[in-house]
């Protein structure tokens, strides 16, 4: 089975701890890009590079806020995230066949009588 590119795209965004942080901050709530500097001790430009990369693979969209357009709100796209997880349930299902089989196969040999 070929792997979504999207799923390319998410891990390589998620590839760096920065990034990571940044969403662990968004799964809790939306927040301006200031407190998000701001929670990760990172100057606006250092932080405005991981969020370039992380809007540019669909990880997060900005909105205006309504009472001032220089203002912009960072939230999750939750549905950039279905490509990764159904990977990781294929990858999850295969691990786990196989551990079953090994088990089984282990479960054989035990019962086996000593020679």
């Amino acid at each position: 089975m070929k792997t979504d590119p999207n799923v390319d795209t998410t891990l390589a965004a998620l590839s760096d701890p920065t990034r990571r942080a940044v969403i662990d901050l968004l799964r809790v709530q939306p927040r301006r890009a200031g407190e998000l500097a701001d929670a990760l001790s990172m100057n606006a430009a250092a932080l405005s590079r991981h969020l370039r990369v992380l809007r540019k693979s669909g990880l997060i969209v900005d909105d205006e806020v309504e009472h001032d357009a220089r203002v912009r709100l960072y939230r999750l796209q939750p549905d950039a995230f279905v490509s990764l997880r159904d990977w990781l349930n294929e990858v999850e299902a295969f691990w786990g066949d196989q551990l079953q089989s090994f088990k089984r196969h282990a479960e054989r040999r035990s019962v086996r009588p000593k020679k």
